[in-house]
């Protein structure tokens, strides 16, 4: 009697027939050549007719999540112990309730493709047929979900599979599960099976990439980006088409696992072609991701400059409306939520939040990281003496700290070369790696923490609930861009600058947005060098940049607003009590109070100061008359400068400041002397002889050395180094007049002859870091407009590399 079983050998066979098999590679390479041709159109078409959409949105990233910790964990070496850490943020209660609600949902359905991917792949089925059937069962649903629907169904039976791999040896109803999987028997072969798992986990993570930029691309905000507006257009057209080469590829993969644990590792021998075939899907997965990554950054570049323009409309806008508080104002500059305190306070260096701020005059001091020391150390010196007189304005009035670190060439490129041509940034291009800190700090990795993420927030945070994508406003990704171009240098050198501070300051430079970073620079001019803006009680700008005249009047100008500045300059009159204001008892208390002469220099040539200081003492004792001299230096070549202070010193030519602090204050009080005026002014008003005496004295500090006569408080007059000198040496020349008219009229009547026969050419130099720079200029001495230049000029700091001489 022949028995109808067949014999136990045999048993594989008939579960998947040798024949099902040849069949199945067989199809593999139908399908390859046939989706590789021109008939890839009609597939296309055939896909399209699966697409039947009812309008049920489908929130797919809880979902996505899974997978992804599923197949985090799907390697032959992964250790068991390893999901317990990775997997962490699977126990947010917030999260499992939104996958679990999702799933009641949708758990039949994941079921329903699971047992079709692995009923087809058992029979051997047509990896294309399987796709559609697939696509047909999630016509309903969009792509993405088509697609993560997809992932989950085979990731739950992938999973089984490495779960029993990975329990079978300490748990005994795993192992029995094992077994009847062959489980055991395929991990004692995985050192020939291992490049098999290889080519199935390197599609899986290429198709998890190309999902979840699918995903990313769904999610942009049509509010800033329209479907019709390439690049976009083009990735949605191409969304169909990467969804169904990511489910072929999924069929794929489970079809390898399906013949190992049907057939064997016997079998494996036979699997070489399908092994080949995956990686072909790994190519053409990653083609098409590539290309819709391409076109996802170029999307972001475009959402970006949308987003940064309304960002910066909003701030606009509330400049021009009336508020109750300064809260909304500084919030929208500052930090807009109530999440963590943005600032430092300075003495106690603790933590705080905007709240200190409300219904006070809030003086925001913005600058880089390379503001100096002596801006620093004046402005300490005035913030503290208005502190300690105890006067209403230490509860009315406060100073805030916003360091600036420019971005806009890191987030908005000139340029960014895509597929689809080139697509330009909104804000032009900026000078070095890091606008502000160029100069000061090399480009190098930070290598500590930055403040922790939820700190860093969008200009739009409602559009950023929604808009999750990790574009360059997403604070996530935001973090990781400041932190690729935020360097150790920079960081040390903020912690020394926070530390000092006896004011507010803003707790990281990371908090502050880029469209704030753009509105200060296009609103008040921000460039390089530090602005003081004042905003009063209601946030309403009193003062684009008071700077100027707290340099000029320090404590008196409260409430620092530009009708008071305006109120400080009618009251002033060219005299030396203005240029050196408190800056020096001696010359303010004894000269000028004793109505001495006084002689107020300046230069760096020290052949020029010796003969001039020493012709000037023999001038004054032979006219009789009591003289005082003082060296005030010149607003550059800091170190020549401090060179002719230890000569003068040393030889005792005359006084000088010893602090070059001083020096600098001189020339940068005279320099805001000049902007406050054009603030004031909106002008350069040649009819203002206050203006051209300011312009006189620093024209003559650009062209060398200078000198200026004055009698007590008042001015007599100024020149350049020659026209002085001769009027000094030719003394004999009008001596006679001393009698009559007094050495001051005399020494006047003089130098103006002379200058009238011989007059210097005149110059201004303005710094292109400076903000708001006049767009013209008259000449102080002729009134003519004068020329304009570009110049570039190096003056070679002490830190300087020398090149050696040739």
């Amino acid at each position: 009697m022949t028995s109808t079983m067949p014999p136990v050998g045999n048993a594989l066979a008939l579960r998947h027939p040798m024949n099902s098999m040849f069949n199945q590679q067989n199809i593999i390479k139908g399908d390859r050549n046939m989706f590789m041709s021109s008939d890839d159109n009609v597939m296309m078409r055939q896909i399209y007719d699966t697409h039947t959409p009812d309008g049920r949105v489908l929130y797919v990233k809880p979902l996505l999540h899974i997978v992804e910790d599923i197949l985090s964990f799907t390697h032959m070496t992964s250790p068991l112990d390893a999901a317990n850490a990775h997997g962490a943020h699977m126990d947010d209660k917030t999260h499992q309730s939104e996958v679990i609600s999702m799933l009641e949902a949708l758990s039949h359905l994941i079921d329903r493709i699971s047992c079709e991917i692995s009923i087809k792949c058992l029979s051997g089925s047509d990896g294309h047929v399987t796709t559609v059937s697939i696509l047909n069962m999630v016509s309903n649903y969009p792509w993405d979900a088509k697609l993560v629907l997809t992932l989950a169904a085979f990731a739950f039976s992938y999973g089984e599979f490495w779960l029993l791999a990975q329990l079978y040896s300490s748990n005994q109803l795993a192992r029995s599960m094992a077994i009847l999987k062959q489980v055991p028997l395929i991990m004692e072969h995985s050192g020939s099976l291992q490049h098999r798992f290889d080519a199935v986990n390197t599609l899986l993570n290429s198709i998890m990439d190309l999902t979840r930029t699918i995903i990313a691309l769904e999610e942009l905000p049509t509010m800033y980006i329209a479907k019709d507006v390439p690049p976009f257009s083009s990735a949605i057209e191409t969304i169909p088409t990467a969804v169904y080469w990511s489910i072929r590829s999924v069929i794929a993969c489970a079809t390898t696992i399906s013949l190992l644990t049907s057939m064997g590792h016997e079998y494996t021998i036979s699997m070489t072609e399908l092994s080949w075939e995956l990686s072909t899907f790994a190519q053409r997965i990653k083609q098409i991701h590539d290309h819709l990554k391409r076109n996802l950054d170029i999307c972001y570049l475009h959402i970006d400059e949308k987003m940064r323009a309304a960002a910066y409309e909003s701030l606009r806008h509330l400049f021009d409306v009336t508020h109750i508080d300064n809260m909304k104002v500084l919030r929208a500059l500052i930090y807009p939520r109530d999440d963590i305190q943005p600032l430092v306070e300075g003495s106690s260096k603790r933590r705080v939040h905007l709240d200190v701020l409300r219904r006070k005059n809030v003086l925001l001091l913005i600058s880089g990281l390379d503001i100096s020391a002596d801006e620093l150390s004046i402005l300490e010196q005035i913030y503290s003496e208005s502190r300690i007189h105890g006067t209403r304005m230490e509860s009315l009035y406060e100073l805030v700290w916003i360091p600036i670190v420019d971005l806009s060439h890191v987030t908005h490129p000139g340029t960014t070369p895509g597929i689809y041509g080139t697509t330009t940034g909104p804000y032009g291009t900026t000078t070095g790696p890091y606008g502000t800190t160029t100069d000061t700090f090399p480009l190098q990795k930070h290598t500590g923490n930055l403040p922790e993420d939820h700190s860093l927030h969008s200009s739009n945070s409602k559009t950023m609930s929604v808009f999750s994508s990790k574009n360059l406003m997403d604070p996530q990704n935001y973090s990781a861009v400041f932190k690729q171009h935020w360097t150790d240098p920079m960081q040390k050198r903020f912690d020394e600058l926070t530390s000092t501070m006896p004011w507010y300051s803003v707790y990281h430079p990371s908090i502050i947005d880029q469209a704030v970073v753009r509105f200060v620079k296009e609103r008040w001019h921000f460039r390089k060098k530090p602005i003081l803006v004042v905003l009063d009680p209601q946030g309403k700008e009193v003062s684009p940049n008071a700077l100027h005249m707290m340099w000029i009047w320090g404590s008196t100008a409260f409430p620092f607003t530009s009708s008071r500045e305006e109120a400080l300059w009618r009251d002033e009159t060219w005299r030396l009590e203005l240029l050196v204001s408190g800056m020096d008892p001696i010359i303010y208390n004894d000269w000028i109070r004793d109505g001495k002469f006084i002689i107020l220099y300046g230069g760096e040539d020290i052949d020029w100061i010796r003969r001039f200081t020493n012709t000037a003492r023999a001038v004054a004792q032979a006219a009789g008359v009591q003289l005082e001299m003082a060296y005030v230096g010149k607003s550059t070549k800091r170190e020549m400068v401090r060179k002719a202070m230890s000569t003068i010193t040393v030889e005792k030519l005359s006084y000088c400041w010893q602090d070059p602090t001083m020096i600098w204050f001189f020339w940068a009080r005279m320099e805001s002397m000049l902007f406050s005026k054009i603030q004031v002014k909106k002008r350069d008003d040649h009819l203002d002889p206050l203006m051209q005496e300011i312009k006189k004295l620093l024209s003559y500090d650009k062209s060398g050395s200078w000198a200026m006569l004055c009698k007590g408080s008042y001015i007599v007059t100024s020149g350049h180094a020659q026209t002085v000198l001769s009027t000094l040496l030719e003394f004999d020349t009008w001596k006679e007049y001393v009698p009559l008219r007094g050495f001051d009229v005399a020494f006047k009547e003089y130098h103006d002859k002379l200058h009238v026969a011989n007059p210097p050419c005149c110059r201004f130099e303005f710094l292109t870091t400076a903000g708001r720079i006049p767009d013209g200029m008259t000449c102080p001495e002729c009134l003519q407009h004068m020329e304009k230049y570009s110049s570039f000029l190096c003056c070679h700091p002490e830190n300087a590399a020398y090149l050696p001489y040739r």
